[in-house]
This record gives structure tokens, C-alpha cells and sequence, in this order.
């Protein structure tokens, strides 16, 4: 049956104002291209916030999907599935971690990664040692808990009060942490490792092993947030494997699934075990279709020629956002790991990067912003290095039209 196309006013009539979605309509995608309801063809260097992962309509994904729906597609945590199974052993076999709770989205992920954190310390100390730390202008998700975690209080306006317990360091400043940790209240540290949705700054490696010490020091477990991050993202398949520095907690989603949803609570043994029978839970988490495309991501992504390949797509993206910064005058920097890129802005273009994403569409490829000041990029780990050159020369195009 054909469907009758929609147009982008039906949202206002229809949707919740929450987002403020562009005009265009994406139908269809394949590879890094998508094209819209009047067929007009755009470059993807969003890749859905960091999560398609493979590109649109990827075969392998596909086939997954199609090969585990003819079986089945969902079963209650009463039971196990084999997929699931299967997707847990490879994470552990590829990852510090020996235990996986699957839930659907990087906030609760999160969720489940904070009230794991609290229970441990319960279990193992008192119920006095449960506050968290975390930075400022980080982002957990936006769930009550995870957004009060985060250090952005914007996102908290108008949902107080927040749940107690939690503390802001400053990014990148290890004399913060140190005012803040105790070995008597502080249960976790938590931090992404590149801070994503602040305009992709990443953390220094010598922050990140004086982190661990830290918390080694006080009897604090050391979260990390990949969810952005992981998965092949920055070139390796988890970003601590880049800093070595290993978490005895890590966070998975976005590119976890190739679009599909679902995500990932690594640990080990010892500390997994808090979540005992009846302490946390998710009804879609562990479903049989998202571990099944999952695990097609992963076997896909972990091939060293796919994380070799991030490095030199990133460097060619790299350089060739900069020559356009430097030929305009619009970018002082870019700077993140792998595909997860942030082109920051000179001084007399601040405050303006969602008009780069307005121009760039208006040519045909899509980017995305990071704060007012940083346009970001995050295409599929597999673009072809023709769609970056094309992707490059449209949005010069766009650059120089605002630059007139």
C-alpha cells in the first residue's frame, strides 16, 4: 500500500515541541548518502549523532536483522536468548570486562551504571559512601539521574529537585577532583573521555591515569562514558584502550547498534555482582533483533582494517576541515580522535555553528553542532574516501557563501 507523504508541519501539530527538527525529510539512506522526500541527495557526515555506525542500509546489518526476525524478536528477562549470549561473550572476549547488562540507550546505560556504583559501595562499605563526581559541562543522558550527573544545568532547569549526591569537578583539572573525592562518601568518578556534546574535548591522558589513582586511592570505582565514544569511533574499539587507562565501568550505545537501539553496561566480575537478582532491570534489554545487529557491528568494527581505516579517514577529514578553516578564517582548531571531530570556530564566527549546519544542508551535506561554537563531525566509520572529498568540497561551498 503506498503511504501518502507527510510534511514537516505535521510535527508541530502532533509531536511534542521538544525538538526542533529541520525542514528537510530524510527517506531514504545508503552508504554515507540519504536522500529526501523530494529526492534531493545529501552528503551524511552526522551519522545520527556517532550511531550509524556502518552507514545506512549496510548489507551485513541487514542481513542480521532479516536472518534473527524470521526466529524470534523478543523474550522477557525471564528467560535468556541466544543472542544476547553471544554479544555479551564477544564484548568480554574484546574488553577489560567479565560482565554485560544490555538495556536500550546510552542514558540508561548510565542509569544502570550509577546505581551500580551506589549499590557496590552499599555492599561493600556503607551507605554513607554513595556520591558521585563528575565534570562540568559533561553529558550522561536525560533521564533525572543521568542529567543531574551531568554538568550541564540547562538541561535541569524545571526538573528540580535533583537527586542528591552528586558533585562537578572541572574537565581536565585533576587539584578539582582531588577538593572533591573522599575515601569515606565518594563512590564513583564518571567522565567521557572525550567530552562530546561540549564541543568534543578530549581528556588529557595523564587527567585520566591520575583519575585512576585517585579513585584506587579512595575506594571509588572509575566510570567510563563511551557512549559516544565507543565502538570504533576514535579508531579503537573503546576509547580507554587509546588512553590506557581501564574503568571498572564502561558505557556503550549509539554506534553500538548501526541505528539499531541498544546499549551496553560493561564491568567486571566482582563489581557486576551488586546487581543481584531483582536490583535493576529493562524489559527491551537483551532483546534478540538489537543483539543480533549488534553483534554484527562489532564483529564488523573490531577488524583492525576497519579501526585502521577510521585513523586515515579522520586524518583526511581532518586536514581537508582545516584548509577550509585556514582558506576562511572560520576554524582556530579541530580537534577529538578518530571520526568523532570538532572544527571550533574563530572568534569572529562564535556563537554561530548552527548557521554552518543550516549552509551546509543548503549544499548537501549534513554536520552537526557541538555548543554554539564547534561544528562536529561524526560520519560512518566506513565512509568512502570519495563521499569525504565530495562532503568537503560541498560544504567549502557553504563556508564561502556565508563568508561573502
Amino acid at each position: 500500500m503506498n503511504k501518502e507523504p507527510v510534511s514537516r508541519e505535521l510535527f508541530d501539530e502532533v509531536m511534542v515541541p521538544n525538538y526542533a527538527p529541520g525542514n528537510i525529510i530524510p527517506v531514504r539512506g545508503e552508504g554515507s548518502r540519504v536522500w529526501d522526500q523530494e529526492g534531493r541527495e545529501f552528503l551524511d557526515l552526522q551519522g545520527g549523532i556517532a550511531v550509524t555506525s556502518l552507514g545506512h542500509a549496510h548489507p551485513g546489518l541487514l542481513g542480521a536483522l532479516q536472518e534473527q526476525s524470521e526466529k524470534i524478536w523478543h523474550l522477557s528477562n525471564v528467560m535468556t536468548n541466544e543472542p544476547a549470549l553471544r554479544l555479551a561473550k564477544t564484548l568480554c572476549d574484546h574488553t577489560f570486562a567479565e560482565r554485560v547488562f544490555f538495556a536500550n540507550s546510552g542514558a540508561e546505560a548510565n542509569e544502570a551504571a550509577f546505581k551500580l556504583a551506589r549499590r557496590y559501595a552499599w555492599d561493600h562499605f556503607s551507605p554513607e559512601k554513595h556520591e558521585i563526581i563528575s565534570f562540568k559541562n559533561a553529558f550522561h543522558g536525560r533521564t533525572l539521574f543521568t542529567v543531574s550527573v551531568g554538568g550541564q544545568h540547562k538541561y535541569l532547569e524545571g526538573f528540580e529537585p535533583a537527586p542528591g549526591g552528586i558533585h562537578h569537578a572541572d574537565f581536565n583539572d585533576l587539584d578539582s577532583v582531588k577538593a572533591l573525592i573522599s575515601k569515606e562518601k565518594t563512590c564513583a568518578v564518571v567522565i567521557e573521555p572525550i567530552q562530546g556534546e561540549s564541543g568534543v574535548v578530549p581528556a588529557d591522558p595523564e587527567f585520566l591515569k591520575g583519575l585512576r589513582q585517585l579513585c584506587d586511592d579512595n575506594d571509588a570505582l572509575l566510570i567510563f562514558d563511551e557512549v559516544q565514544t565507543g565502538v570504533g569511533r576514535t579508531g579503537h574499539l573503546y576509547a580507554y584502550e587509546m588512553y590506557g587507562v581501564v574503568p571498572d565501568i564502561l558505557t556503550s550505545a549509539k554506534g553500538l547498534g548501526g541505528g539499531f537501539p541498544v546499549a551496553a553496561m560493561l564491568t567486571t566480575a566482582k563489581v557486576g555482582a551488586s546487581l543481584a537478582v531483582g536490583t535493576h532491570g529493562s524489559t527491551y534489554g537483551g532483546n534478540a533483533l538489537a543483539c543480533a545487529v549488534a553483534q554484527k557491528v562489532i564483529d564488523t568494527v573490531s577488524q583492525p582494517e576497519i579501526l585502521k581505516g577510521v585513523n586515515e579517514r579522520s586524518e583526511k577529514l581532518r586536514q581537508g576541515m582545516m584548509a577550509i578553516g585556514e582558506r576562511y578564517g572560520v576554524f582556530s582548531e579541530v580537534r577529538g580522535a578518530g571520526l568523532l571531530l570538532g572544527c571550533v570556530l574563530t572568534d569572529q564566527w562564535k556563537g554561530r555553528a548552527k548557521d554552518f549546519l543550516a549552509a551546509g544542508l543548503d549544499e548537501g551535506v549534513m554536520v552537526l553542532v557541538a555548543g554554539a561554537d564547534v561544528v562536529r563531525l561524526a560520519p560512518s566509520l566506513i565512509i568512502p574516501e570519495t563521499d569525504i572529498d565530495e562532503a568537503l568540497e560541498r560544504f567549502e561551498t557553504a563556508v564561502k557563501k556565508l563568508a561573502q
